[in-house]
Formats: C-alpha cells, sequence, structure tokens
C-alpha cells in the first residue's frame, strides 16, 4: 500500500500554486502568503491534450513555470479522464468537507474533489463549486443565495447556511455549439452573438413560452421564405439561454439578487436575460473567487 497523505505537514504559508484545470484549458497561478498573485499562467493544455500516463510530466511542467511549490488542483483534472479520478462529495458541502476529501499524489500535491447529488435529480459538478465557495469566502456572494455559473454546461447554485445543498447543469452551451456547427442551422448560425435586438427577440420568445424546438427551425424556415434576415445566431443563443434562465430561476426567491460567476462575454448575456426575467444580478470575477476558494483550503490546511 502506497503512503498516505493529508496535506497537513506541508507549509501553505508561503507560496503555493493553484490550478484550474479544465478539459480544453489549463490555467495556474503563484501565490503568496498574503493571498497575491505573485504570477500566472493559461494555456491550452486541457485535458484532451495529455497522453495516457502523462500527467505526472504535465503537472511537472507547471513547477517549472511558477517554481518548485505546494499544489492544489480543481476542476475536470478530478475526473474519470483526468489524472485521478477523485471521488465526489455528496450535497451538502462546504470548503471544510471539500479540504477533507482531498486526492493527495504526494505530500505537496492534491487534487480538490468535486461535488455530487443523488436521488431524482442527479448531477455533477467539478471546478464550479470552487467558484461558488469562493465568493462565499470573499464575501462577494452571501450565505442564502443564488449563484448561476454560465458556460458550456451552466450551472445553477443553491447556497443555504455557507453550504451548497443543491444545483442543476443545462447543457445550453453545448447544445449552441452543436446547432452552430453540425445542424441544418449552420450555415445561418456563422455571426457572432452579440447582446442586441435579435437577441432579446430570442430572450422574448423564451420568457414568452414558446416552443424551443419550434422556435429553433423557424430560423430556416424564414431564410426558406425569404423574410427579412436577422442575427440569427444572437436570436438562438437569446432562446437557449432564456430558457436556460427560465428555469434557472423556477426556485428563486422573490426579489432575489442572482450572483453571476463566469466569463465575462457569458455573464453579460445572462445578465441580460435575468434582468427581463425581472431580477437583480451581481457579476462576480470568477479568478478572484476561484483564487479565494483555494486559498480558504489552504487555511484549513495549515491553520493561521
Amino acid at each position: 500500500m502506497g503512503d498516505i497523505f493529508d496535506g497537513t505537514g506541508c507549509v501553505w504559508r508561503d507560496k503555493y500554486i493553484a490550478v484550474d484545470w479544465g478539459t480544453t484549458n489549463r490555467r495556474a497561478w503563484l501565490v503568496d502568503r498574503n493571498g497575491t498573485t505573485v504570477d500566472r499562467f493559461a494555456d491550452h493544455l486541457g485535458l484532451m491534450t495529455v497522453s495516457p500516463g502523462g500527467f505526472d510530466k504535465a503537472a511537472a511542467d507547471i513547477r517549472l513555470k511558477l517554481g518548485d511549490h505546494p499544489m492544489l488542483l480543481a476542476g475536470m483534472v478530478g475526473s474519470d479522464k483526468g489524472w485521478r479520478n477523485v471521488p465526489y462529495v455528496p450535497v451538502p458541502a462546504d470548503l471544510p468537507s471539500l479540504a477533507a476529501a482531498i486526492l493527495w499524489i504526494d505530500a505537496r500535491t492534491g487534487i480538490i474533489p468535486g461535488i455530487c447529488q443523488t436521488g431524482s435529480c442527479p448531477d455533477v459538478m467539478r471546478g464550479e463549486e470552487m467558484q461558488a465557495l469562493g465568493a462565499l469566502a470573499n464575501g462577494d456572494a452571501a450565505p442564502d443565495a443564488l449563484v448561476c455559473h454560465p458556460g458550456t454546461h451552466a450551472k445553477w447554485i443553491r447556497l443555504q447556511h455557507s453550504k451548497i445543498t443543491q444545483f442543476s447543469t443545462m447543457m445550453t452551451g453545448e447544445i449552441f455549439s452543436l446547432i452552430r456547427d453540425h445542424s441544418i442551422l449552420a450555415a445561418q448560425l456563422a455571426d457572432e452573438v452579440t447582446d442586441g435586438a435579435s437577441f432579446e427577440a430570442g430572450l422574448q420568445e423564451a420568457c414568452n413560452g414558446a416552443s424551443l424546438l419550434s422556435s429553433l427551425f423557424a430560423i430556416r424556415a424564414r431564410k426558406l421564405l425569404r423574410q427579412k434576415p436577422s442575427a440569427n445566431a444572437s436570436f438562438a443563443s437569446g432562446l437557449l439561454i432564456g430558457s436556460d434562465v427560465h428555469t434557472g430561476l423556477s426556485n428563486a426567491r422573490p426579489g432575489e439578487m442572482v450572483a453571476i460567476i463566469g466569463r465575462s462575454d457569458l455573464s453579460q448575456l445572462y445578465a441580460s436575460a435575468i434582468r427581463k426575467a425581472g431580477f437583480d444580478h451581481k457579476i462576480i470575477d470568477g479568478d478572484k473567487s476561484f483564487l479565494s476558494g483555494i486559498g480558504s483550503i489552504t487555511q484549513i490546511l495549515e491553520p493561521q
């Protein structure tokens, strides 16, 4: 049986490396004892680019770039397609429960687990939980809040009593990519998505309860019938995001402010949809939240 590590014998107060390692991208930060980013890099060496058995070297390359420091990793690197398949922590989950379930590669290298939800609505996530709980840790999100995390697989996360208690995933970004690249609508969805009149029209149809599938096919019908062209990609995006937000807000409390954590351009589109649905929002920086989550875990591992 191999050595068992728990990270508590490691010095996290000096400098450490925080890594957000996803399917297509990898980002890493060198952080000092004050929580200040000393150095960082980002590349496209996501999981799918790492050859079988190549994660040890890929992780060592991070230290070659940022220095020989303790390292915590989160995201899809802990999935069945990553470096190690780290068991999920079930909801309700918080930073201490994630810290307790870290899988240690060695005494100075740990992978933070994702979160799962079982029962009638099974769901999983890896990475978004660090941003949601990090936003909570630095005061950007309230202990009881609804968090929207736009992305390829958008997440709606419920925080209660400073824990993630439930969440749901929407395949919004992936469905948009599929119909844009591989469907009969592809030729009509080549334009860029912007938050303009066509996007608003898509949101409005979704808010009015129109059939998502019928409304999407209407893009092709308008072309065949030579009706006035519009920014079709923006319209399709509005339909999908509008449907996503309509479902995501179904469990929102009256007057609740939605915390949006994600890529800036997507966050702005979701903000428009949330406003149209009659809710206020707050856009929170995802990198800041991620680093706050990692920093909080280092303090759990080595109390100040």
